[in-house]
């Protein structure tokens, strides 16, 4: 985690996040007579391990490891001088048919996944390339992909003891099992909004750490551009978890945009070029 400004965040956020959980977990130890402690223990341990292990199978289905062929020795190259570079563990390198030209990292350090598009390193220039696995490096380095996880199990355990504290506070009917569903949508949302105003600025501190890693902003930005035109009219083919993770994400309306896991393309090419 190298950006002050994040740190700040991950301070108010982890504490707003924390207190999210803790009023969970007392609901989850009245109502089963468990330990305080271990309810907290147990949830901030079992679910995020299990959405981890879940999430990265989940995430690498349809992608296989980058031969060591000629024809791809130039971005196991890159990969390797790079996380030198950044003090990381040398990533797997992995490609994937995504439809679209894109990137993403799972895992963490020492087990950190940088999987790339064929029809990314068939679109940009080498430098721009670079850009891009910096990009990813740096998610794997701030522990991104970590964090994402328990923010998401915080807010699917907050938004289940929403549900069952409807159900258990009024008569079992059709009317208290909508009113439950609808509470428990909206605590999990409003877990999950701090959770992505976290995620964006990750992307923003991502671009800058790549940016310091290969001497320049101009070749990610031009790479973004270059994504983002290549995106256009083309359906991506991966799940919606996975879109999450990667450079690119093409949300545009208005409700998406509040709800994006990343910032607008045209503000992060402006802070690269800045």
């Amino acid at each position: 985690m190298t950006d002050f400004g994040l740190k700040v965040r991950m301070v108010v956020v982890g504490a707003i996040l924390f207190a999210f959980y803790l009023v969970a977990a007392t609901f989850i130890a009245a109502m089963t007579g468990f330990n305080l402690w271990i309810v907290l223990a147990a949830g901030l341990l079992i679910v995020p391990g299990f959405q981890y292990k879940l999430g990265k199978w989940m995430a690498l289905r349809g992608a296989e490891d980058m031969p060591e062929d000629p024809q791809y020795q130039h971005v196991h190259r890159m990969n390797e001088s790079l996380a030198r570079d950044m003090g990381v563990p040398t990533p797997r390198l992995m490609k994937m048919e995504m439809g679209v030209p894109n990137a993403f990292a799972v895992g963490r350090k020492g087990a950190g996944v940088v999987v790339v598009s064929e029809e990314l390193m068939h679109l940009l220039s080498n430098d721009e390339l670079e850009g891009v696995i910096a990009h990813e490096i740096a998610h794997i380095k701030n522990r991104d992909v970590i964090t994402m996880v328990i923010g998401q199990s915080i807010g699917m355990i907050v938004g289940y003891v929403a549900y069952f504290a409807v159900l258990m506070g009024g008569e079992r009917n059709i009317g208290t099992y909508v009113l439950a569903i609808a509470a428990s949508s909206i605590a999990n949302l409003l877990v999950m909004v701090f959770v992505l105003a976290i995620s964006r600025y990750r992307e923003y501190v991502a671009d800058e750490d790549a940016r310091q890693a290969i001497g320049s902003g101009d070749p990610l930005a031009r790479a973004l551009e270059k994504i983002s035109a290549g995106a256009e009219g083309n359906e991506q083919q991966t799940n919606d978890s996975v879109a999450a993770l990667c450079i690119f994400n093409a949300d545009r309306s208005l409700l998406q945009s509040i709800f994006s896991t990343h910032p607008p393309t045209e503000k992060r090419i402006a802070k690269l070029r800045g």
